[in-house]
């Protein structure tokens, strides 16, 4: 079961927006130095993206308004 505050819409709209650019979810992850199965994770919903890489991949995605510290 979905454990988070982030909208399916806003996580459609992510999708749609990788899909717009050519970008497989797999090609995001390594372009932003994340792991592939956070972002998956995070695109479907099972990770609450509240810190860690979590976090990151939901603000480099659009889908979260936050910080990200390099």
């Amino acid at each position: 079961m979905p454990n988070t505050q982030i909208s399916e819409q806003a996580r459609e709209l992510a999708r749609a927006k990788l899909e717009q650019r050519g970008k497989s979810v797999k090609g995001f992850a390594i372009e932003n130095n994340l792991n592939p199965s956070t972002v998956y994770a995070v695109l479907s919903g099972q990770s609450q993206c509240k810190r860690g890489e979590a976090h990151r991949a939901a603000v480099l995605l659009g889908i979260k308004n936050g910080v990200v510290e390099e």
